[in-house]
């Protein structure tokens, strides 16, 4: 990651010689850093999770076109647990403020499939406040593995109101099993997602046919309202109501 500073050289504005530095930048990596926060958490996920070794790292960040030394990788790893120090900080303090606000917390698990197939990631994140809380990436969800991954959470001294989840067995087993005493409920976003599964097409179909129909009937005519004379307008104004319509008398033949 690289970011281009700018200097101001209209001399006809107020801010001329002013710097302007690539704030964006920092949306991707840490201040003075030239690797993204997605290498970051790449190092951290294979030192922390798949056991690898520093220098293994490297050769994986190597094949895969980035250029760094066993050094950096190290380096970039003590900024990984700084910033995941950080942000356990920030989630306790957010659940304990959402749990006295509310009277407990909401947990929710998604699994998502960032790349479009392959391996499942699983978030777990507390509803009320919306903060995600942590993820685990596994091949295929299994009950006793998602468990042992709520593990934690499940010891928290907050309350527990209620699950919810997308309707995926094993995360509903595995939640129920973490807090049974707190009613599961499927996510309504995925609820409604499936129910227009069903109904998209049979809604499509009915719109083709109302627009074939529609489309074969006559146009509309133009109407446009003549100016009359305003004698005329007068007269008819003043034809009393009974004269406009003609009395029918019943006869006897």
């Amino acid at each position: 990651m690289a970011g281009k500073g700018k200097e101001c050289a209209n001399a006809g504005c107020e801010y001329f010689g002013q710097h302007y530095l690539a704030y964006g930048v920092l949306k991707y990596s840490l201040p003075q850093s030239t690797y993204g926060l997605d290498v970051l958490a790449f190092i951290g996920w294979q030192h922390e999770y798949e056991h690898q070794q520093l220098v293994e790292i490297q050769r994986k960040l190597n094949q895969g076109g980035v250029e760094i030394n066993e050094s950096n990788v190290g380096k970039l790893y003590r900024q990984f647990l700084a910033l995941l120090g950080g942000t356990i900080a920030h989630t306790q303090k957010k659940l304990a403020a959402t749990a006295i606000e509310h009277g407990g917390l909401i947990w929710a698990i998604d699994a998502l499939q960032p790349e479009g197939h392959g391996t499942l990631l699983y978030v777990l994140y507390e509803v009320l406040s919306g903060i995600a809380v942590c993820a685990i990436q596994l091949a295929q969800g299994q009950t006793q593995q998602l468990i042992e991954w709520l593990q934690p959470y499940k010891k928290l001294p907050y309350k527990v109101l209620a699950t919810l989840s997308d309707g995926e067995s094993a995360i509903i087993a595995a939640m129920n099993s973490s807090w049974p005493d707190a009613p599961h409920q499927r996510c309504q976003a995925h609820f409604l997602s499936n129910l227009t599964e069903a109904v998209l097409p049979l809604d499509t179909k009915l719109r083709q046919k109302l627009r074939a129909d529609l489309d074969g009937l006559p146009k509309v005519p133009e109407y446009s309202e003549r100016p009359q004379d305003p004698s005329q307008k007068q007269q008819q104004d003043s034809t009393p109501f009974f004269q406009e319509f003609p009395i029918y008398h019943e006869t006897q033949s």
